[in-house]
């Protein structure tokens, strides 16, 4: 059974000075407007910022290098 990972950027919590910016189409913004009322989350910042930075550290966790290829270390 897979486990999922909670990650999280280390050390102290810096402000934040750096914006970012995106467009959506109208059905992704509704799409992501229905998601935030289902599960009730009043912080739309910070849900953009962990569910984009999860997404980002899981990718980089999964690509890196290890001196066997999976299918290897598997026998």
């Amino acid at each position: 059974m897979r486990t999922t990972k909670k990650y999280k950027l280390k050390g102290r919590p810096t402000p934040r000075s750096k914006k970012a910016e995106f467009m959506l189409s109208d059905e992704e913004y509704d799409v992501i407007n229905f998601y935030l009322k289902k599960y009730k989350i009043t912080n739309r910042s910070r849900w953009f910022r962990e569910t984009i930075l999860n997404h980002i550290l899981k990718n980089m966790d999964m690509d890196y290098p290890t001196l066997f290829e999976e299918n290897e270390m598997r026998r």
